[in-house]
């Protein structure tokens, strides 16, 4: 995710934002159900749905002081599993590690440190937990050809039960490239989506597309390919020119609702538009 730096100037009327209907060549077909704002400092990053249907927003000011003075100056799009808060943390650009940072239901964190290996970017853009609550799938920025899985921590028996290193699992290897992938959550054991920031058009058709990534079989840490495919591109309507940009997903695998988040340009980027969508 790229860092933001927004103007504080409020919003001198409303958004001209509706709803409407999205769809693929193909199953599935995603409609458009709702579109909510949220604040876009404490909310603009990304979403979590927790078991009792009520959204999780993580922005910039969800950094906590005691992980930024320690560094961790970004936070990603998280994922809520079995009651546990996953966040994904990166430092700067010079960093050689990144940080999955886990709030249990009691209220506890623990924080679980990947160093980066060779090639791999700073960049730590969203988690994404397996259904089984055994796999943390990850990503970077720039164009990519994988998804990073890792022990879930605290989740999987073999992470720590208080925190420390986490090291890489076997990788989901992208059957064709994608582009600034903000985040992503799995919508069945073998399916995740995910929210592309790409706006050049040359991967997909699609502007910011809503991206589909199938698994041959349910992560189990080792290396898997995934089949990608461009389902839609997400919503660009504001009253302000000028560039949006495409930040966190979360699937509510209660309600069956689909969540993304996209920043308007402009003065109108001080409210975050999260667009619904349910299967048709």
């Amino acid at each position: 995710m790229r860092r933001h730096l927004f103007v504080s100037t409020a919003l001198s009327g409303a958004l001209a934002l509706g709803a409407g209907t999205a769809s693929a060549a193909g199953d599935p077909q995603w409609v458009q159900t709702g579109t909510a704002y949220t604040d876009t400092l404490g909310s603009g990053q990304g979403l979590a749905s927790r078991a009792d249907g009520s959204l999780l927003y993580r922005g910039l000011v969800s950094v906590p002081p005691a992980l930024r003075v320690k560094g961790w100056n970004h936070i990603g799009d998280p994922d809520i599993a079995r009651g546990h808060v996953f966040d994904a943390y990166q430092g700067a650009d010079t960093a050689t590690s990144k940080m999955f940072a886990v709030t249990t239901p009691a209220g506890k964190r623990y924080e679980y440190v990947h160093q980066l290996t060779a090639g791999e970017k700073v960049n730590n853009s969203f988690a994404a937990v397996s259904p089984d609550g055994q796999w943390l799938v990850s990503g970077e920025w720039g164009e990519q050809r994988r998804l990073q899985v890792f022990p879930a921590p605290l989740l999987n028996p073999s992470t720590a039960p208080t925190g420390g290193a986490l090291p890489e699992a076997g990788q989901i290897t992208l059957d064709r490239p994608v582009r600034d992938i903000q985040g992503c959550d799995f919508v069945t054991d073998t399916r995740l989506v995910c929210a592309s920031n790409d706006a050049t058009g040359t991967l997909f058709p699609e502007i910011r597309p809503l991206l589909q990534v199938d698994l041959p079989h349910k992560p189990d840490g080792r290396p898997v390919t995934g089949s990608v495919k461009s389902l839609f591109a997400l919503p660009q309507r504001s009253v302000c020119t000028g560039t949006f940009e495409t930040e966190g997903v979360d699937y509510d695998v209660t309600s069956g609702t689909l969540r993304a988040e996209v920043i308007p340009p402009g003065v109108c980027a001080v409210a975050t538009a999260v667009y619904s969508y349910r299967q048709a």
